[in-house]
């Protein structure tokens, strides 16, 4: 029979593989598979560390997107090893969190943190794409009604993304974007779109040129 761990030390293992923290700080959440990470996703780091006035972004290397098929996933090391290298700020924090406590979903992520971080001002952050998508992913209204979310504009997503079913959802609790710097501070739900300067690199472009890399090689 398996040991049932006592709370005290589930609270110590969880707290052993979290970034560091404390109350009062603001902390932003930027997630995905990163396969691989590339100039975008620096850029959204930078924007949201910027207009956010954060104290902290975790880079959270997921084990996988349960939306999309594991064909092509890089291992998760290699990730995490390609995600450090993204950006030099210190402010910026790689980790795998989510994959050590066994999250597979995000609104799982979302009530985890909120459970072993109270007192810290979270800020769930995503592209434009996945606002898009975001009335798909399991339990999102739970996810919406429990920290604000920064959205950052994206080449050819804007228009399905600021029109889709998540978006209307949001429609009477969006903020303008002069209020992002006090965005972490908002009571959820609270959503703003942040438009600015874009790339239009993707992951999937990237895997899809090293494929054709290996064949001609």
């Amino acid at each position: 029979m398996a040991r049932v761990r006592p709370a005290r030390e589930n609270f110590r293992l969880t707290m052993a593989v979290l970034p560091p923290h404390a109350p009062g700080m603001r902390i932003g959440l930027f997630g995905g598979s990163f396969n691989p990470p590339h100039a975008g996703h620096a850029l959204v780091c930078a924007i949201a560390l910027r207009r956010l006035k954060l104290d902290r972004l975790w880079l959270m290397v997921s084990p996988g997107n349960p939306l999309k098929a594991a064909t092509g996933l890089a291992p998760l090391a290699e990730r995490m090893r390609a995600a450090r290298r993204l950006t030099r700020d210190p402010r910026v924090v790689v980790t795998d969190f989510e994959a050590r406590i066994g999250a597979r979903y995000s609104y799982q992520t979302v009530e985890h943190l909120l459970q072993a971080c109270p007192g810290v001002k979270f800020v769930w952050i995503m592209g434009a794409d996945n606002l898009a998508d975001f009335f798909r992913w399991r339990r999102w209204r739970d996810i919406a009604r429990k920290m604000p979310i920064l959205v950052v504009d994206r080449p050819g997503s804007t228009h399905r993304a600021t029109r889709g079913l998540a978006a209307a959802w949001f429609e009477r609790r969006r903020l303008p974007e002069f209020s992002a710097k006090n965005l972490a501070l908002r009571k959820p739900p609270a959503l703003i779109v942040l438009h600015g300067p874009r790339s239009k690199l993707s992951s999937t472009q990237l895997r899809a040129q090293q494929t054709a890399l290996r064949s001609d090689s």
